[in-house]
């Protein structure tokens, strides 16, 4: 008999508006420095964009130490950073990005967004990386909307797998930390549950709509805290879409400063003077 997890705390999302991004970030927030190894979450939008729009504020910066995932849910993403990753994104699609040892990237809108706008609604995502690899080898993924191994369950579920495994479904990412993460869409009145070992921190957002984690509301906006246990079990009210995530703790110091994640104020200093001296590679072009 599987023991679903229940909700020990809600942490709504603090509204912190980027210019004209319509911006809002659960994590780190009042109470809650991270789900390790979940560090941070700003969830953009949803918005619609008027033709001849300035579009994204996120031109060339650095990071270390850590991954990004970003989740297209409406709208286009262009990338392009100094390893040489480069796409455009639409909506469904999702970039993951390595920033380990260093990388300088933009994220900004397209042309053809900026010129004739549109509807724009996106996640992302810090993922920590343990000591032993935040000086891994930068990498660059990006999967468009047929990339990505959806399914749907009995009961009209839609699940959308970015890394790990769902109910037996292999996503397209394997990472380094055995992250599991997917969108789960949820008819009104349908019930997804999902096995999730002992041990593993579980990260919940309610995107849009409202759920129930075993027995108790969870607004859109918020972000569960759950007990342990070994299953996830959410029931929605209305329609609704969860962001779903669950892996093992790091459990290592963190120390962040800006775009570095590192375990010591040295490291940071280090990381600061690595890249003014151009050793992340060359800005990439926007």
């Amino acid at each position: 008999m599987t023991q679903p997890r229940s909700v020990l705390r809600l942490h709504p999302a603090h509204r912190d508006d980027i210019g004209d991004l319509t911006t809002r970030r659960p994590v780190p927030g009042p109470g809650l420095d991270q789900i390790d190894p979940f560090l941070f979450l700003n969830h953009h939008g949803p918005q619609i964009y008027a033709p001849g729009n300035a579009g994204l504020p996120f031109g060339p910066h650095p990071h270390r130490g850590f991954e990004t995932v970003t989740f297209i849910l409406d709208g286009e993403l262009a990338h392009n950073d100094s390893g040489g990753g480069e796409s455009i994104i639409k909506a469904g699609g999702i970039q993951w990005m390595t920033a380990g040892s260093g990388l300088i990237h933009a994220e900004l809108s397209p042309a053809a967004f900026k010129r004739d706008g549109g509807p724009m609604e996106i996640l992302q995502l810090w993922v920590n990386l343990p000591s032993r690899l935040k000086m891994t080898k930068p990498d660059y993924v990006g999967l468009q909307k047929s990339d990505i191994p959806t399914f749907t369950t009995e009961n009209g579920v839609t699940v959308e797998p970015v890394s790990g495994d769902w109910l037996g479904v292999k996503a397209p990412i394997q990472s380094l930390i055995d992250i599991h993460l997917a969108v789960v869409r949820l008819p009104a009145g349908a019930t997804f549950e999902t096995p999730v070992a002992p041990g593993r921190n579980v990260f919940l957002y309610g995107v849009k709509g409202e759920v129930f984690v075993a027995g108790t509301p969870v607004p859109q906006w918020n972000l569960a805290a759950l007990s342990d246990g070994d299953a996830v079990q959410i029931t929605a009210t209305t329609d609704a879409v969860v962001l779903l995530g669950h892996a093992d703790p790091i459990g290592e110091p963190v120390f962040s400063h800006g775009p570095f994640v590192m375990n010591t104020r040295d490291e940071i200093i280090q990381a600061i003077q690595d890249y003014q001296s151009g050793k992340f590679g060359p800005p990439p072009r926007v």
